[in-house]
């Protein structure tokens, strides 16, 4: 390899270990060329009392005095640095030449010059550096020869002054080899952090201009330094950004001030993170909603320097949260409002108007059979059509909504005659009849309940109309009940047996739900030709709950389903126990029960289930008056309970509207006479006639008759004259349970309880 090459290989290699020098800033530069400028004069004008104490105030003083003078007005007056920073070095050698002078070249006195060094190495030059290294070493050298004694206070460096120039001059490089070193790992690690600072800018000018969402950076007085392409875009921002610009002069308007509120409350150090929704009223018209995120850049003292910001257009959120306000508070069906917005609005009228609040609450009678008999589009017609008419009749300041299904309510404030004439209006929308789609229509009517003014609270206003409307449908339906307090009793006593009933249903069934039977005799022998099975609730305190409150809440809650079952279940296993003894037992089966897909597979199960021989014993009986207000059509489940030989006997005859018709109709095996041809019938020749009329049709559709409810012995006498089969009630005999059940079976004979 030539000589060259490698020589110029070494440079390089040398460069890289060496630092580069040069390395500050001007202003850096200036700060530090000022300190060393500084301590030069200090060190000059110390020289003075020392050379006084020394008592050597003499020509050499003097020159050194004037040369220190003269290198320090080169550092001052001269503008290159470098010449600059190397009279502060020449200088700082005077001030160490001259001290070891007055010292008489005390070894001691040498240690100013490995001080003053590490001080120059501050310029990170070379040329300062290297300059004072070799004015010392010439220093060393000439006034060791010149002067000898006053440089080198040992004999060796008085006999060869150069030689311990050379000494000195290395032992202030090797001395300096720290501050070198230092040097270089510092210019090492400023290249390094300029290199991570110049990226970091680079990628944060990259996200900046490039990110999609509109952003400015702004300085501490509110100018605007820069905006990115999406804020241009986002504000239809043509050209370059003005001088000096606040946001105010973009083409932008911000609702309510100049965004000073925002930038004051980071100015004030009041936060360094900020997020506000504002509204922007762009150049072209169109209103944004908009999050501004403010972020605060400040410096290592806590100085603010710029504020980055950025927009996020909210508008459509804002638009779609109102449409799913506007449908929480709306019923989709009618445009009525929903339940929780009726909630919410009748709790503002209560909390306004505390006392003054009445509530009018609607619900449509037998509602399921439209939708079961025209299906669900025509409920949904009647419905809307309900809606229409309400809205039509209900002032505007009044609160009308649709609570879900069929029911609605209405809030208002207002007199109380004001209130009952509204009700009155209310149940008016039902009369006209209601188209359906296909053309045809339908009569509906309503049960409205009515809670005057007067409640205390928006819960009670409510609760009290819904009361309200339930004794409505209890006393008829299609009229109009006002609230009074026995309603609310009344109500309770029903919450309390329907949570009994829950109870019993889920806990020990023979316990809580004990089946009795009440015996049904012949009236020619008084035998016991059969029983009826009734169940009876028991509390967990042993009190019996009386069966006109808890069955009717059975149908009305749908557990009449699994209470049937029971009920079934229990007398066909009571029905095995007695086996020949007990000719048969009826059960009474409810219309929602038959209504059931599973009722006919159930009754199968269980009379599989219960090894029964002759499935004639079982009767199940069915009311026609509940067949024909459910509207249900059961023929066919009718006939296939028929086909598994179970007998159906019709309960509670001649209540109902249509009753001897409908023999024609039900495949009936007995029909049982509603007490209330029975009372009184040893003095009524005309229920005489109709019971000799009903015998006579029985008979004639070979049917059998039992007559309910026989409570005196003049009755059941004129029964029995008027060839009635059989008959059960008080006379014979209470529901008894199954022990005292067997001991009627014993003697066969009738015993009258008292």
């Amino acid at each position: 390899m030539p000589v060259k090459l490698r020589l110029t290989q070494y440079v390089h290699r040398l460069r890289a270990v060496l630092p580069a020098g040069t390395g500050l800033s001007h202003a850096d530069w200036q700060n530090r060329h000022r300190l060393l400028t500084w301590l030069t004069i200090v060190c000059g004008l110390a020289l003075a009392p020392v050379a006084a104490l020394r008592d050597r105030l003499d020509v050499e003083w003097g020159v050194a005095s004037l040369l220190i003078a003269a290198m320090i007005a080169g550092a001052v007056e001269l503008r290159s640095q470098r010449l600059a920073a190397s009279a502060v070095a020449v200088g700082l050698t005077v001030v160490c030449a001259e001290l070891v002078m007055l010292f008489d070249g005390r070894t001691e006195a040498h240690f100013s010059f490995f001080v003053a060094v590490g001080a120059l190495a501050l310029y990170r030059d070379w040329v300062p550096f290297l300059t004072f290294l070799v004015a010392t070493t010439l220093h060393h050298a000439l006034f060791g020869s010149w002067m000898p004694h006053m440089t080198f206070q040992h004999d060796s460096g008085i006999g060869h002054p150069w030689f311990w120039a050379a000494i000195h001059g290395v032992a202030v490089l090797l001395a300096a080899a720290t501050q070198v070193t230092a040097w270089r790992l510092t210019e090492a690690e400023e290249r390094r952090a300029l290199e991570d600072l110049s990226q970091a800018e680079a990628q944060f000018t990259a996200a900046f201009e490039e990110a999609p969402i509109a952003m400015t950076m702004l300085a501490a007085d509110g100018t605007v330094l820069r905006v990115n392409p999406a804020f241009k875009s986002w504000t239809g921002m043509a050209g370059p950004l003005p001088p000096r610009a606040q946001l105010s002069d973009l083409p932008i308007q911000i609702e309510g001030a100049r965004d000073t509120r925002l930038h004051r409350r980071i100015l004030q150090g009041e936060a360094d993170v900020l997020r506000e929704e504002r509204t922007f009223h762009n150049v072209d018209g169109r209103v944004h909603q908009v999050e501004m995120h403010a972020s605060a850049l400040r410096d290592s003292a806590g100085r603010l320097q710029v504020i980055v910001s950025h927009y996020l257009d909210v508008t459509e959120k804002h638009q779609h949260q109102e449409a799913l306000r506007k449908q929480a508070r709306e019923d989709a069906l009618t445009g009525l409002l929903g339940r929780r917005a009726f909630e919410a609005d009748l709790n503002m009228l209560v909390s306004e108007y505390a006392g003054e609040v009445s509530v009018i609450y609607i619900d449509v009678d037998r509602f399921k059979s439209v939708n079961d008999s025209y299906g669900h589009s025509a409920g949904d017609e009647v419905l809307r059509t309900i809606g229409a008419r309400l809205r039509a009749v209900v002032p505007d300041t009044a609160v009308l909504a649709r609570l879900g299904g069929d029911e609605f309510a209405v809030a208002l404030v207002g007199p109380t005659t004001a209130v009952e004439n509204l009700a009155i209006s209310v149940a008016g929308c039902f009369e006209a009849p209601f188209p359906l789609p296909t053309g045809r229509k339908l009569t509906v009517t309503a049960s409205v309940g009515l809670s005057l003014a007067g409640a205390t609270g928006p819960e009670a206003t409510l609760e009290n109309a819904d009361l309200a409307m339930y004794a409505a449908k209890q006393g008829g339906r299609a009229r109009v009940q006002l609230f009074d307090d026995s309603m609310r009793e009344a109500t309770q006593q029903r919450v309390w047996a329907e949570r009994t009933l829950r109870a019993a249903l889920e806990g020990d069934l023979k316990s809580s739900l004990p089946v009795w039977f009440q015996p049904i005799y012949s009236l020619q022998t008084r035998t016991v030709v059969g029983a009826e099975a009734l169940v009876r609730l028991r509390t967990p305190e042993g009190e019996l709950i009386p069966p006109g409150l808890f069955i009717p809440l059975a149908e009305e809650t749908g557990l009449v389903v699994p209470l049937g079952e029971h009920v079934l279940r229990t007398a066909l296993e009571q029905l095995d126990a007695w086996g020949e003894a007990m000719p048969y037992v009826s059960v009474n089966v409810s219309p929602k029960q038959l209504a059931e897909p599973g009722f006919v597979p159930m009754l199968t199960d269980e009379l599989t289930r219960s090894g029964l021989q002759d499935p004639s014993r079982l009767v199940l009986e069915i009311t026609e008056t509940s067949m024909l207000e459910r509207g249900i059509d059961l023929s066919e489940r009718l006939a296939a309970i028929k086909a598994l030989g179970v007998r159906l006997a019709l309960d509670d005859f001649g209540t109902g509207y249509s009753s001897l018709t409908w023999l024609q109709s039900v495949p009936a095996d007995i029909v049982k006479l509603d007490r209330s041809f029975v009372v009184g019938l040893s003095h009524d020749q005309d229920k005489t006639a109709i019971i000799t009329a009903v015998l006579w049709l029985a008979r004639a559709m070979s049917m059998t008759v039992i007559a309910e409810g026989v409570e005196e012995l003049e009755d059941a006498e004129a029964l029995d004259k008027a060839g009635c089969p059989a008959a059960q009630g008080w006379y014979f005999s209470r529901p008894v349970e199954p022990p005292a059940m067997t001991a009627l079976l014993t003697p066969r004979q009738v015993r009258a309880v008292s």
